[in-house]
């Protein structure tokens, strides 16, 4: 006879499904959707969830089948930027990889995932998708805009020495982000050409760098956790304590709408 039990055990272990959407990269006249593996690493071992890895080349025809069965968002950075006309301005970086599939992808899955209740984090382009699907534009270099400093890496540089941090960044008081890392003022590593100019609807900073450029973001408004970093936290996560808290929250956030999703249908089955 089957035990049982062995349903309920695998029920309460359950961890949380996260969405991750990966990105397009040609290799040898291949196309390739990619997601790399410094992203997914922290997702397992410090927010305790199960990443899917989603592909943004076939449209979003199944998007909400994705999110049925998802229990957080998890949106990355990467090495393309977004295409400029989403946000309503001529390109002025046209020798930088764009991804419009992802684009076209992220915007909507921002839109529905909040609709949804479903916490959402964003890294680096994450964070930037996140402030262009609530109506937010971009900086598109804001090395060339007046009074902001270069926050680009050196490409020459090692990989270490590029992910080592770079410059502080100053948490908004008594905000969400100031009590979970217990700090007015933390130090990050910074590779981004981009970052936000006017912010989207509902979308509210956390944390600036030096020179006034929005650093973290969420939008309490329209999310219970909406949470997002122009900087990368996932970057060998378990040496950094700020690292493991941002993933640590998140994962719990992922959980509450697990266990929130699981008794809507236990309610509905009784």
């Amino acid at each position: 006879m089957p035990n049982s039990n062995i349903g309920n055990k695998n029920q309460k272990s359950r961890k949380p499904v996260v969405l991750m959407t990966m990105g397009t990269q040609e290799r040898k006249g291949h196309d390739y959707q990619v997601m790399t593996h410094k992203y997914i690493v922290p997702l397992v071992e410090h927010a305790d969830c199960v990443p899917v890895l989603v592909p943004t080349c076939c449209g979003i025809e199944d998007l909400e089948q994705y999110l049925d069965m998802a229990d957080g968002v998890y949106l990355t950075g990467a090495g393309s930027n977004i295409d400029p006309a989403l946000y309503g301005q001529e390109n002025e970086t046209p020798g930088k990889t764009q991804d419009r599939d992802r684009d076209l992808f992220d915007l909507p899955l921002v839109q529905l995932a909040i609709a949804r209740g479903l916490p959402i984090f964003g890294i680096c382009r994450g964070m930037q998708e996140i402030n262009v699907a609530l109506g937010g534009d971009i900086y598109q270099k804001v090395y060339a805009e007046p009074g902001f400093n270069d926050h680009r890496e050196n490409p020459d540089d090692p990989v270490d020495v590029q992910y080592a941090p770079s410059h502080s960044v100053r948490l908004k008081p008594g905000s969400w982000l100031q009590e979970l890392l217990q700090s007015d003022e933390i130090r990050v590593n910074s590779l981004h050409g981009q970052g936000l100019k006017t912010l989207g609807e509902g979308v509210e900073p956390l944390a600036h760098a030096e020179d006034g450029l929005v650093e973290a973001i969420h939008a309490p408004s329209l999310s219970p956790f909406l949470f997002a970093v122009q900087w990368h936290p996932e970057w060998q996560a378990a040496k950094n304590p700020d690292s493991v808290r941002m993933f640590e929250a998140f994962g719990e956030a992922c959980r509450a709408q697990a266990s929130k999703k699981q008794q809507s249908k236990t309610q509905s089955i009784a």
